[in-house]
């Protein structure tokens, strides 16, 4: 099986980094090789943009029968304990549109697109679930991709009530838009709570559990 990886950054995979170089085969670049699976190793850079380039250039390149997007993320839904790893079955962009005032429009309300319009759904980017993903036990979350990550109560306030998503990232909404358009077979998004979505308070991440957690989870996926 050819298996994608994709990551925004080195830093949020580095233990699983490891692991690869030392349980399996390098076979050139960040190209690893074990018994019949060849997983690539594809770090994007930060953001939609750099996701959408990179991953699209990638899968012009090779077919992969598993794409799998993995990071860090940031939790509207406190139910959700810092740490934890999620599914994101389904994403959004937050910030594609245009402000009214006081109103935020998105590209389906200013009448750029309709709501249904390949690869959207209701608006939606969903995952088809497949065989694939038996193996995924873990809690299925929605997501929102904004390219500058919400850190205001007002801002916060606004994305909560509008998009109902329960996480934030900056890279999540590209990854589905890519795969979808490109058909992959089967994709994931599998991201780590590393903080709630507040006001910006650093001191109160848990990035090391985080990653930490998501890198745990993908050596047990990839030994799987």
């Amino acid at each position: 099986m050819n298996i994608l990886l994709v990551a925004a950054t080195e830093g949020e995979i580095c233990p699983l980094l490891q692991h690869l170089q030392h349980d399996w085969r390098m076979a050139g670049g960040r190209l690893y090789q074990r018994g019949d699976h060849r997983l690539q190793v594809l770090i994007t850079g930060v953001g939609m943009v750099a996701t959408a380039y990179s991953l699209g250039k990638e899968l012009s390149r090779r077919r992969y029968d598993l794409a799998l997007q993995a990071g860090i993320a940031g939790s509207f839904d406190k139910g959700i304990p810092l740490g934890e790893v999620v599914f994101v079955a389904s994403e959004q962009f937050g910030d594609l549109g245009a402000e009214d005032h006081d109103r935020h429009l998105d590209i389906f309300e200013m009448g750029l697109l309709q709501p249904d319009a390949a690869p959207f759904v209701k608006g939606r980017l969903d995952t088809p679930l497949t065989e694939r993903h038996r193996n995924i036990r873990l809690r299925q979350v929605s997501g929102l991709t904004v390219n500058m990550v919400s850190g205001n109560e007002r801002t916060i306030a606004r994305l909560a009530e509008r998009y109902s998503c329960q996480i934030e990232s900056m890279e999540g909404a590209a990854f589905h838009y890519v795969c979808l358009s490109e058909d992959v077979p089967a994709f994931a998004q599998i991201r780590s709570i590393s903080n709630y979505v507040t006001p910006r308070d650093r001191a109160s991440w848990k990035m090391r559990e985080a990653v930490t957690a998501l890198n745990d989870w993908l050596i047990d996926f990839v030994k799987g």
